[in-house]
């Protein structure tokens, strides 16, 4: 199966790229093309074999699975270059959240299937949402499903809870990632360790922390008990945190559905008919 990719930026070539590393795709199965030739140059000089388009019809002329990883503001153009390329035996994967299904529906002659990547995927681990249009089949969407598995665990979700679904597995790394470093941070500045050592025993602590959740030794809440022993210096150190974080999280996903509903109102008037 040849697979093509629209778009090479940060997403598109984490995707690419994991494909590859995991081996469900060989390079040479890969053609992509990217605005910015130079990114996909890069690709292709790490991955022998992968071919560059010249542009996106190219792409959907050699490719019946086209990924679409382009912003959703740049959607509108990047359709219009190849959509006269396409057939119903295509296959239409969009990597973006605000762009409705139905909206590429109403543009496309083939099937469109939503997959929402993390930066985990590059470890070929974490999910994938994924969100299948009316046109899928059963035979497709387990071809899909297969695919995916091998970078990630797929998991099928509804329109109604595919934001919150990508801030907790695909923005949560970044949130993470934040919190992490504050500890860092402060763990520096009021204790003198340096940058290097508290980083080194924070890096480590979260790699030790995912593998007792991966293999089901500790519920988040019980690990909390398990550490927190009465009267210890753990708990201690929570009554700050217990103080503080509480309702951030709730205004984290605020501000996310704001900004989703947001980005979902321009993306819906830059795809209306003309």
């Amino acid at each position: 199966m040849q697979v093509g990719f629209i778009g090479t930026g940060s997403m598109g070539s984490i995707l690419l790229e994991a494909f590859i590393h995991s081996g469900a795709l060989s390079p040479s199965q890969i053609i992509a093309y990217n605005r910015t030739r130079a990114k996909v140059e890069s690709l292709a000089e790490r991955h022998a074999g992968l071919l560059i388009a010249p542009a996106n019809a190219d792409v959907a002329r050699a490719a019946k699975l086209v990924m679409l990883c382009v912003k959703p503001l740049d959607y509108q153009e990047a359709i219009g270059q190849f959509v006269n390329e396409l057939t119903p035996e295509h296959i239409l994967v969009t990597i973006t959240s605000p762009v409705k299904l139905e909206q590429l529906e109403s543009l496309v002659p083939c099937p469109v299937i939503r997959v929402i990547p993390s930066i985990t995927n590059a470890a070929l681990s974490g999910t994938t949402l994924l969100e299948f249009g009316h046109g899928v089949t059963e035979q497709l969407r387990s071809q899909i499903l297969t695919l995916f598995s091998q970078i990630s665990r797929p998991v099928e979700v509804e329109e109604t809870f595919l934001r919150v679904a990508a801030d907790l597995s695909s923005c949560g790394p970044a949130f993470v990632s934040y919190l992490l470093q504050q500890m860092i941070d402060a763990a520096t500045k009021e204790t003198g360790i340096s940058e290097q050592a508290a980083t080194y025993l924070t890096t480590q602590m979260i790699i030790g922390f995912a593998e007792l959740v991966k293999k089901d030794l500790f519920s988040l809440q019980t690990l909390e008990q398990r550490v927190c022993v009465p009267g210890g210096i753990t708990g201690e150190g929570l009554i700050p945190l217990k103080q503080s974080i509480p309702g951030v999280f709730n205004q984290v996903f605020m501000r996310t559905q704001q900004k989703f509903a947001q980005d979902c109102h321009e993306v819906s008037l830059h795809l209306a008919p003309k």
